[in-house]
């Protein structure tokens, strides 16, 4: 095993991370709590809180520079 370490030992090291792993994400899932429900209609522009509010602001042309 890598580093010389026992099969058994390995494998407790390898079990407590996944176990770790797997808590941490479920704190962070429980704390979070993402809407998991999807729209039957999709919303319309401006509706999502998840837009970038610069976005509208960047819609017009672009400034190319003439060199």
């Amino acid at each position: 095993m890598p580093a010389g370490v026992p099969l058994a030992t390995y494998l407790k090291m390898f079990a407590a991370s996944l176990l770790a792993m797997c808590a941490g994400a479920e704190v962070v899932h429980r704390y979070y709590r993402p809407d998991l429900t999807i729209p039957e209609i999709p919303p319309k522009p401006g509706e999502l809180k998840t837009e970038l509010l610069g976005l509208k602001e960047r819609q017009h042309k672009p400034q190319i520079s003439q060199q």
